[in-house]
């Protein structure tokens, strides 16, 4: 859901909303998005979640716009008939579409609903029609939506590391048992992870392809194997370890090939309500190193403080933001509801590239 963020300010600066009303469309957003992922899942049929989040991100930006309810159906109809992505997106060879799919579907939602906002009307049996979504993207599915509330934005997660969300737990499990060791990869004969079957069919070698022959960003944080390896060596897992020449050392490149990943049935009955993952870590001396994780810091349990949140935002902006910039975004979102939306994309907009202290 949080793809769905650039449509939906968009759509609020255009409309000069307040804060406050930005956070009522992203959550609308979210609530559509959750709701239609927990009862209407689509990756098993051969669809990406993007298909979910062209009508999350509709939602959304419908909201912002201040559409009514005919013209909010309207750009959901346009947007589910034509957004539909096949998961070929995320699975084999992967290219720079992944990271452009989840965008291109906030594009469709901000075209769809200001297309509705003219008057152009769309299909409006999407869902249960002859042909449309339940017939031939979901299976049928029934969601009450007069009696949904907002509140599935609480129970989502933060990434606490800049990799895939079902590799979390993992990373965690494996980054303190180098920190607790004070691991150095040459001493490391093999690394062993359990996890949960949906994990290891998305980034583990299992339906979605093998995870070993790792060149590209778009490959490397979607592998486990990669993102084992990479953390043990770094003792991080951030943008610097998808850089082009970092992906393609030698010791990265030696030391996945000697992480294993399977499933583990008892792992795979307690996802969705846990992410667990076991860590085994088998030395070259003999001695081995366990680790088990239900959960990360980060997930809707255990969430992040706000300064380690405000710690996560100087990592990944550093290159790009003076400190005084982002200290001014993170001080804008502490007080988004008493701002109108332009006071925080006027900051967005003066950062400009790669910056000097």
């Amino acid at each position: 859901p949080s793809d769905n963020l650039g449509a939906v300010l968009a759509a609020a600066e255009l409309a000069d909303r307040t804060g406050a009303e930005l956070l009522v469309a992203l959550a609308v957003a979210y609530q559509v998005q959750c709701r239609l992922s927990d009862e209407a899942p689509v990756r098993d049929r051969g669809f990406d979640h993007t298909t979910q989040g062209a009508f999350a991100a509709t939602a959304g930006v419908a909201r912002a716009l201040g559409l009514d309810a005919a013209r909010t159906a309207h750009a959901l109809a346009i947007a589910g008939t034509t957004a539909a992505a096949l998961r070929v997106t995320r699975t084999g060879a992967l290219s720079h579409w992944k990271g452009l799919a989840a965008p291109h579907a906030g594009f469709c939602a901000v075209h769809a609903a200001l297309l509705a906002r003219a008057g152009v009307t769309g299909p409006a049996a999407v869902l249960e029609g002859a042909k449309g979504f339940m017939e031939v993207v979901s299976g049928p599915f029934h969601i009450d939506w007069e009696r949904e509330d907002l509140a599935r934005v609480t129970r989502t997660d933060l990434k606490r590391y800049n990799a895939e969300i079902h590799a979390q737990s993992a990373l965690e499990a494996v980054l303190e048992l180098r920190a607790a060791a004070r691991l150095t990869a040459d001493a490391v004969a093999r690394v062993e992870l359990e996890t949960f079957q949906v994990a290891y069919d998305i980034i583990g070698g299992g339906a979605e392809g093998p995870k070993t022959a790792i060149a590209t960003k778009e490959e490397a944080d979607h592998s486990l194997p990669y993102l084992l390896a990479v953390a043990l060596l770094d003792g991080e897992v951030g943008p610097a370890q998808y850089a082009p020449a970092r992906i393609v050392r030698p010791d990265v490149q030696a030391l996945l090939q000697r992480v294993f990943v399977r499933p583990a049935a008892d792992l795979t009955r307690r996802f969705p309500a846990e992410t667990p993952g076991r860590v085994r870590v088998v030395l070259r001396d003999g001695r081995e190193l366990r680790a088990e994780r239900r959960d990360w810091a980060g997930c809707h349990g255990r969430p992040l403080p706000w300064d380690a949140v405000r710690g996560k935002l100087d990592g990944l902006a550093a290159r790009v933001t003076t400190a005084a910039q982002r200290d001014g975004l993170a001080a804008a979102v502490a007080r988004l509801e008493e701002l109108r939306v332009r006071d925080l994309t006027a900051l967005l907009r003066a950062v400009r590239g790669p910056a000097e202290e």
